[in-house]
């Protein structure tokens, strides 16, 4: 399958989507590389638009295939790619994609440098996204121009495309002042959990309770199943066998407390106690008895908080959603002198830069020169 393209310029996709996803011919596109490679052609010589995104998407690159992309961050490549495509295609000439003719049918291998940078430009100030709603935040536009840029950078480094025309896109880093707040300190998570204690809420408390002792990802603590509640032989208590980013594991050891937490959501919920549940279902459930959604459970925390417990933390505009009880997580370690390396492996970040993002404020107010300043040189006033 490719693109279809006329003299005219008038793009059309056909089906890509239901192509992409269907990975019964990867096997076929593998025997294609090693047919060229054996009779000493271009590797992908034959491929078409369609197929090299397919490749890009689902190649395996690990002989363990668990070691692969996760399913959620293929569907994501996914979507931002036919968005680029669609978007190219049907705003052709508001983005000016000068393309004089279509090279060997392939809509990839028509695009130069100048293209990518007038969508960027294009996206980020004209697109129908921004005409109706606003801008872009700045890691949208860094995450969307990470995506394009890879499957580009990508293209030319196996030949499929013979320019680096992934280099007409602009940089679209994130400056520490464009994050949005996420920062919560101990005092605020106890004024939470204090608030949802007092009202009874078991629901929330355990929630809270469980996101900000274990730095989970929202998507790890709605994935989570009675048997990933496992009892430490080793070490006594229990712990959580946590699928994370890249499908990697990682053991999160629980306080009794927050073990009590779970049994209380449980019992709140109407669910089996741990030890009669059925290993394969939800350890977390909503009302209907079913795991929760990454985007519901962020949706129920905000709206469960708005409100009166809003204006009882120190900084009334922040917005609470689960992640930022896994900065809370991160903060509060810091403050209890955990090494920031461990911090970030508990948080499972790949790179000390990311954990590093969760505390530059924390860092900030630590290296300031104040706290160099001594008392018999500035009297009583210090």
């Amino acid at each position: 399958m490719t693109f279809l393209v006329s003299k005219n310029k008038q793009f059309q996709i056909v089906d890509i989507k239901k192509e992409l996803r269907n990975i019964s011919t990867l096997p076929a596109l593998q025997n294609s590389l090693d047919e060229a490679e054996k009779n000493g052609q271009l590797a992908f010589h034959d491929f078409t638009d369609t197929e090299i995104m397919k490749w890009f998407l689902h190649r395996r690159k690990y002989l363990i295939e668990r070691n692969e992309r996760s399913e959620k961050t293929v569907r994501e490549y996914e979507r931002e790619l036919l968005l680029f495509i669609r978007q190219i295609l049907e705003h052709a000439i508001e983005i000016d994609v000068d393309v004089d003719y279509i090279i060997e049918g392939s809509l990839f291998k028509s695009l130069q440098s100048r293209h990518l940078r007038r969508y960027q430009e294009w996206l980020s100030t004209e697109s129908p996204y921004v005409v109706s709603k606003g801008p872009y935040s700045p890691a949208t536009l860094e995450r969307k121009t990470t995506i394009i840029k890879a499957f580009f950078v990508f293209l030319h480094k196996v030949g499929y495309i013979q320019q680096p025309i992934h280099e007409g896109l602009r940089i679209a880093s994130v400056r520490k002042d464009d994050r949005p707040n996420r920062d919560l300190g101990p005092i605020d998570v106890i004024t939470i959990l204090d608030t949802f204690k007092d009202i009874n809420h078991p629901i929330m408390f355990g929630i809270v309770h469980v996101l900000t002792t274990t730095g989970m990802r929202n998507e790890e603590f709605c994935r989570l199943q009675v048997k990933d509640l496992k009892i430490d032989v080793i070490q006594g208590g229990y712990y959580l066998d946590v699928l994370g980013k890249g499908n990697k594991r990682r053991h999160i050891p629980l306080k009794d407390k927050v073990v009590t937490s779970i049994r209380q959501f449980r019992i709140a919920r109407g669910l089996p106690i741990i030890e009669h549940a059925q290993l394969d279902t939800p350890l977390f459930t909503t009302n209907s008895g079913r795991a929760f959604s990454p985007s519901y459970l962020s949706q129920y925390v905000s709206k469960q908080i708005m409100g009166t417990i809003q204006l009882k933390l120190s900084d009334q505009s922040l917005k609470i959603t689960p992640h930022v009880f896994r900065h809370a997580f991160a903060i509060i370690s810091k403050l209890n002198g955990v090494d920031i390396y461990d911090i970030m492996r508990s948080l499972g970040h790949e790179k000390i830069e990311t954990t590093m993002i969760y505390l530059e404020k924390i860092f900030e107010k630590e290296r300031h020169a104040i706290h160099a300043w001594k008392s018999d040189q500035f009297g009583e006033y210090i």
